[in-house]
């Protein structure tokens, strides 16, 4: 009898143990969690009034490097939440527009991968042909890009931009300005032309 409640009396002291441990290894792991969902909203919110704000006199590139790993640790922990389409793609813009070609190659990549019906889809191939042309200077890449999405988005609002690219890909700004006057100085020449013909008196009967 004495034995039994010595075996219970162990038996006991090692559940307890055991929900001790178990305990305090959910609250280690709620501890390290970080931020909740809604929490690490608000703070890129802040973070994103202070970056872009109307205030700032000039791009803050610590500002901007700590807003893009907010996004990219968002995106890691909710891959399934709404905005993280749209941090993703914000985060590549950043990087585009600090002249990070790679690193937005990258991440409009990570878009098209994981969210190819999302709205943006079109905008994120786009801007990888518009990368490779003016950041990374790969003209052929750019070309084949930029036939890409016209192809999959003909009826994009960026189709004709795509096209005129094509056609001015790898002109310097002095040649694209010296064919822009004498495409204007064609057409005035067609229209003085035109109000000639229209001006010529009639020949009667």
């Amino acid at each position: 009898m004495q034995n039994q409640k010595i075996n219970r009396y162990h038996k006991n002291l090692t559940m307890n143990r055991i929900a001790i441990v178990l305990f305090s290894g959910i609250m280690m792991m709620m501890s390290g969690c970080g931020p909740s969902h809604d929490k690490a909203i608000r703070q890129i919110q802040t973070m994103e009034k202070s970056l872009f704000s109307r205030d700032a006199v000039s791009f803050n590139k610590q500002k901007a490097d700590s807003l893009i790993a907010m996004y990219e640790t968002f995106i890691k922990k909710n891959p399934k939440d709404s905005l993280s389409p749209t941090y993703l793609f914000k985060a590549a813009n950043i990087e585009m527009n600090s002249g990070n070609g790679p690193r937005a190659l990258n991440m409009f990549d990570q878009y098209l991968q994981n969210y190819p019906d999302k709205p943006k889809a079109s905008l994120c191939l786009f801007f990888k042909a518009f990368i490779y042309e003016n950041l990374m200077k790969d003209l052929d890449k750019a070309r084949e890009t930029y036939l890409l999405f016209i192809e999959k988005y003909p009826s994009d609002d960026f189709t004709k931009d795509a096209k005129l690219a094509i056609v001015n890909l790898g002109k310097s700004p002095d040649m694209l300005i010296r064919e822009f006057e004498a495409k204007k100085k064609a057409d005035s020449s067609r229209v003085a032309d035109s109000l000639a013909k229209n001006k010529k008196p009639k020949k009667h009967a």
